[in-house]
């Protein structure tokens, strides 16, 4: 049982979504003003966010378990391990927080407080990769929790880094930040009319997710009992 209250709860949730929404952005527009190659550019988005990840699940996770996203909080959900209403909240709390950190990023480098983006990311090879780049973070969380929970924080910030290389869409993996990303016509933005195949199959890749870990991770209750002697 976590042990601080709601509200605390939902601001941990909202301040880690911006922050996180901020870095994505922001390490974008930095890139892409720093340099005019694709692949530097994308190098110089996955470092920040693969690091950021790392320090806001140390510092934020006992608070609220630092979801950041509403795929995972899904999961979680289903889990019992929240209750519908804060998982709603959470939700909520955690858009809000990525829009806030697309206009952070903005202001920052003295754009449009929200500017719709114009960058096309569709198609089945797309959704496809969101699908494993959701379903590989939910593995991650699940079995790191199990067997290595203190290296959450460093399990999922690798495999963000990792997943923004070997996924075609760059691994998105959360509703909340392509919600924010759409609010940004930079290099990490996605056109708001591409969001519902992202979506969807975001969480269709966190519930495949679930479904497998929660079988491959489920105690064999009924083998034998090692007997001691039988091993001498």
């Amino acid at each position: 049982m976590l042990a601080f209250d709601l509200p605390r709860r939902l601001v941990a949730e909202g301040l880690g979504t911006a922050l996180l929404v901020a870095t994505v952005v922001g390490s974008g527009i930095m890139a892409e003003t720093l340099t005019k190659d694709v692949a530097l550019a994308l190098l110089g988005n996955t470092l920040p966010t693969g690091a950021i990840l790392v320090v806001l699940i140390t510092i934020l996770g006992p608070i609220s378990g630092a979801h950041f996203n509403p795929a995972v909080t899904l999961v979680f959900a289903l889990k019992r391990e929240l209750s519908v209403g804060t998982g709603l909240l959470y939700v909520l709390a955690q858009i809000a927080g990525g829009i806030v950190g697309t206009i952070m990023a903005h202001l920052m480098f003295a754009l449009p407080i929200l500017d719709v983006s114009l960058k096309a990311r569709t198609g089945s090879s797309q959704w496809f990769a969101e699908g494993i780049a959701a379903f590989g973070l939910v593995a991650t969380i699940l079995a790191g929790i199990r067997f290595q929970k203190d290296a959450i924080p460093w399990l999922v910030g690798l495999y963000i880094t990792a997943a923004y290389w070997f996924t075609a869409s760059t691994s998105f993996a959360n509703p909340a930040v392509a919600i924010a990303r759409s609010l940004t016509n930079t290099f990490s933005g996605i056109r708001p009319h591409d969001l519902p195949g992202f979506i969807l199959a975001e969480f269709c890749g966190a519930l495949v997710g679930l479904a497998v870990m929660s079988w491959l991770l489920r105690p064999e209750r009924d083998a034998p009992a090692l007997n001691p002697e039988a091993q001498l």
